[in-house]
């Protein structure tokens, strides 16, 4: 498998879909690792694994009548294998698999029969200290924007995904990219407040548009440099409330189709009518009661 990701919109051949089977029990609080899933933890909302499976099972076939070849990993028993984006991540021709956080260590296994189609000097295993999760590097061509938490509280943080050490890794891994690093809010316990991945705050669609919450980046002059980046009249700036919903945290198939959530009225509205783009809607909201949605439990391995 030649492996090619440089961009989040060129037209989709290969995905990896993660897995809503053989979830195990609900977490306790101490087990969640972020803000949604500990708020849903706590008021007995958490979802319910037949509902997930129903969820993906309409985004799958999405993918398929695009005619997009959806891989899914092995299924480990009780073990949540819904957010492939967080194992593994593509760029260029080489895939990284990431650091989770150790709670997470064992879904890696489950992309042992993937890997093997892969050249092995193709996969990169990074050194221990470099933290990072693919939900916080959003490409864009020669540009590579990665979330990052770097104060000095970061290993209080479970939300804190992203390090400094692993952002100066990946920017010697590929010299030839221009790397930005966006620092983001956190929170473990309110996700009104608090990013856990970058595609939480941030993401591009279409051709040159970006969807984007201001108040997720620490620093005002982050959120302008993104704005700079793609020109005032290319962002859709989302409210608080669509942030906590995960408004950015849609998939894009290729350049002129982009898969959201079916209740994310105003951002679907404005996707097709100001920007000419082909909106599929799917159920994805149980999903995103632990703390992802459309992107998150992707891992693309081919695009255009």
């Amino acid at each position: 498998m030649i492996l090619n990701i440089q961009n989040e919109t060129s037209t989709l051949r290969t995905v990896v879909l993660g897995q809503p089977y053989s979830l195990g029990k609900v977490p306790t609080l101490d087990e969640s690792y972020d803000a949604k899933s500990y708020e849903t933890i706590q008021n007995g909302t958490y979802p319910k694994e037949e509902d997930i499976a129903a969820e993906m099972t309409a985004f799958e076939q999405v993918l398929v009548k695009y005619g997009v070849e959806v891989l899914r990993p092995l299924i480990l028993p009780n073990c949540n294998q819904v957010y492939a984006r967080d194992v593994a991540f593509v760029i260029d021709d080489m895939i990284i698999t990431s650091n989770i956080i150790p709670d997470r260590a064992d879904e890696q296994e489950a992309y042992a029969p993937i890997y093997s189609e892969i050249a092995f000097n193709k996969i990169y295993n990074l050194p221990e200290k470099a933290h990072v999760e693919g939900g916080d590097v959003v490409l864009y061509g020669d540009t590579v924007f990665v979330g990052t938490y770097t104060e000095r509280d970061y290993p209080e943080f479970k939300t804190a995904r992203t390090n400094a050490y692993a952002f100066a890794f990946l920017k010697e891994l590929f010299p030839n990219k221009v790397f930005v690093p966006l620092e983001l809010e956190k929170s473990d316990t309110d996700p009104r407040k608090g990013i856990l991945h970058l595609d939480c705050t941030f993401m591009p669609v279409g051709k040159g548009k970006a969807i984007i919450y201001k108040r997720g980046f620490k620093h005002e002059e982050d959120y302008n440099f993104v704005v700079d980046f793609f020109g005032k009249e290319n962002i859709f700036d989302i409210t608080q409330e669509e942030m906590y919903y995960m408004n950015t945290n849609v998939f894009s198939i290729s350049p002129s189709v982009v898969v959201s959530e079916q209740n994310f009225k105003r951002l679907n509205r404005h996707m097709a009518d100001q920007w000419g783009l082909t909106v599929e809607t799917v159920p994805y909201y149980e999903i995103s009661k632990m703390g992802g949605l459309l992107r998150c439990s992707t891992l693309p391995l081919i695009r255009e």
